[in-house]
Formats: C-alpha cells, structure tokens, sequence
C-alpha cells in the first residue's frame, strides 16, 4: 500500500462492528464515509445540473473513462481544464477505467441499458479482442477502431483528471468457467503493474489509485487476488468482477474478500447501490459505493422506497397511482414530495414528461443521501445494527434515524 496523504488519506473516526465511519481526504475536498456516489457517466448527474447534487449532500460522483473517452474525447476536456471545471464540479471526483466495459462489450450479459455500452445510440458497440496489450473496439458513435490498455485508460484519466483513478482490469461474466476467470485475474494483475508504472512516471500528482480485486466467485483466486493487490502501491482498494448470480452469491463473494483485505484501507464496492446491498456493504465495512440505481430506476417512473415487499422501489406509472393524493415517501424533504403527490408523477411520467424524470431523480439522490449519512450517524452512536434493522423492514432513513 501506498502511504502519500498529499494525494489521499483514510481516517476511520468510529465504529460498530467491522461498520465504521470514515473521513476520505481527497484533493477536491473530504469525503465522509460510508458514502454512496452518484454516477456522472458522461460528465454528468442524469437531470441533475453539478449544483443541485452538491446541494443534496453529495461530496463525490463517478465519471466513466470508457464513455468519455468516446466522446467528448479527453483531449477536449483537458483543455477545459480537466472533468472537474468541464462540469462545474468542485468536489471529488472517481473514474472508472474502462474495464467494465471491457465485460460488457465481450460478454454482452449485462443490460446495455445499465451500463451503458452504447449500443442504444449510433449502430452497435463491439469488442474486437481482449489481448495482453488491451482492448480493441469499435466506437459506437462512427464505427471507428479504439484501443483501450492500462497505459491509455491511466493517460485518459490523467487528462480528466480524477482525484481517484481506478486500475484497467477486465470484469469476467459470472458464467466464465474457473480457468478462464483466473487467467483474465492474472491478466488484470498485470495490467495493475502497468497501470501503476505509468502512472507514476506521468501520472498527475495529486491522483490517488485504486487496485481492483477480482476473481469471480472462487474463494482462492479471491484471496490471491486481494493478496495481491493489497501488496501493490496503490491508495486504496475497489471489489470488482462478477459477484455471483444473485444477492446471495454476493453475499458470499463479499463475505470471503472483504476480511482479506487490510483494515485501513478505504474500500470502494464497485456498481452495487440497492438499498439492502448498501446497508450489507456498510455492515461488513465497505466505505464507498456507486450504482446507476437512483437514476436509472427514474427514467423508469420509479421511487426509491421504504418498501422491501417491492425491492425498496415503487412504480410511478402504475394506473393504481392515479388520484392517490400523498407525497413519495413520508417526511422525504425532496421537491417531488414536498410540493407533488403520488398522482402528479404518476400524469407526468406516463406522458414522458422530462420534468418527472428531474423530479424522480431528486427523490432518489435524496433518499441515498439520506440512507448513508443516517448509516454514519448510527455508527457513531454505535446503533448501526439497529438501523440496519429499521431500514430492512421498511422503515424510511428519517424514521430509522
């Protein structure tokens, strides 16, 4: 591990079981952990201006290296001035490394519509080889031939200049048999390796690094994994890959990675945001955690809710939310709640109206934010089991609080 608080620092300043309560010092600013971060795919929040998600309490938001590698190019945002002025955001900022398309693309078992490959826009995004050298790929904008590897993924990251940059690793299916996962887990340790050499000969500064675990769902090439990663020079540690089928499987695959890796490190849980899966990350003593969730489930007419019987969810569009006269969420302080009902959203989102996607996307951001900063309240007060709890049987944040 690296120990260079010039560019990030770790301080954990409570705990409840292996929960804790951290403070992530980044070069744009503190992060409060457990924290959960929206995505900025495209250098930006879906609906939302930079503005208005500082002002729900956000410290941090993740910005795709594959995606803004397509377009707009980096080039162009550097001469911007890097991701942080190109949107107007002045908090900390995470970049993913492309890895994940790298699985999206070649393996095609993910919805493109949640991660984002493109092939919903220009024609149909394709993955040409997976290679020692990297990825090749078509663009799905004009069909042309990209190359993405650990020395261009840290150059395109160097150039938006992320507080944190995460390593290029390939995330293998979680149908992929064991000798093909263990190779592509050895490949990925390489490329760490790579990664790291270029980033420390023309790497900015002031950029953290995070290495990525895989591994799929084997317990060993799990443990060789984080044994590995963990040794390398590197600020802090993401969990990546496949983690299993279903939520039990992660489970699983969480529960026998996360006690391998060093205690004082911060941990990022890469792509998880459901409610329930938040609260199990932070109980075995995850710190960060990005999702497509919150947005992806408004352009859907959705509301995250305390309401497991629904997967924490409530469909908007529903003919059953016609007329029904109450907010969202009670006591949920977001616009959507405090100056609509139920029967609003339900009009404006079955006509397409973006409005409801604005105002959907303000009640989930607002209801994440919430979950988590009640989540360190708790720990702090040494009553996280408790919340958990609350929160799991269908109790909102502000109740449980």
């Amino acid at each position: 591990m690296r120990s260079d608080p010039s560019r990030l620092s770790f301080e954990i300043v409570a705990s409840d079981g292996d929960a804790r309560r951290g403070l992530l010092n980044t070069a744009h600013g503190p992060v409060e952990t457990p924290a959960f971060v929206p995505l900025a795919t495209n250098g930006a929040v879906r609906g939302m201006s930079s503005r208005e998600v500082a002002g729900f309490g956000y410290s941090m938001v993740l910005g795709n290296t594959y995606h803004l590698l397509v377009s707009p190019g980096p080039d162009r945002i550097a001469e911007a001035g890097g991701l942080h002025e190109f949107m107007s955001w002045d908090g900390a900022l995470i970049t993913d490394s492309g890895g994940f398309q790298v699985f999206s693309l070649a393996h095609g078992s993910v919805a493109d519509e949640i991660k984002g490959t493109g092939r919903r826009v220009r024609g149909q995004a394709e993955t040409l080889s997976i290679e020692e050298e990297g990825v090749r790929f078509r663009s799905y904008r004009d069909g042309s031939e990209l190359m993405l590897s650990p020395e261009i993924s840290m150059a395109v990251q160097a150039a938006l200049g992320s507080d944190i940059a995460l390593i290029f690793d390939e995330c293998t299916p979680f149908n992929a048999d064991r000798d093909y996962t263990a190779r592509s887990t050895e490949r990925t340790h390489r490329w760490l390796d790579r990664c790291l050499r270029w980033h420390d000969e023309n790497g900015p500064a002031s950029q953290a690094v995070y290495g990525i675990v895989q591994g799929g769902t084997w317990e060993d090439l799990r443990k060789e994994s984080a044994e590995a990663v963990a040794a390398a020079s590197i600020d802090g540690i993401a969990i990546g890959g496949t983690l299993g089928r279903d939520k039990d499987e992660m489970a699983e695959v969480l529960g026998m990675t996360v006690p391998v890796l060093p205690v004082e490190t911060p941990k990022h849980l890469l792509g998880i945001g459901e409610v329930d899966d938040l609260m199990k990350g932070v109980a075995l003593g995850l710190d960060t955690f990005d999702c497509a969730v919150p947005t992806r489930l408004a352009r859907h007419g959705m509301a995250i809710a305390p309401s497991p019987e629904t997967r924490f969810r409530i469909d908007l569009r529903k003919s059953r939310m016609s007329g029904d006269r109450r907010p969202m969420v009670e006591g949920c302080p977001c616009v959507a709640c405090s100056d609509y009902d139920r029967d609003y959203i339900n009009y404006v989102s079955r006509a397409e109206e973006l409005t409801a996607v604005r105002l959907l996307v303000d009640h989930n951001l607002v209801y994440m934010e919430r979950l988590m900063s009640g989540a360190r309240e708790a720990i702090s007060a040494g009553r996280f089991g408790r919340y958990a709890e609350l929160v799991l049987s269908g109790s909102s944040p502000w109740e449980a609080s």
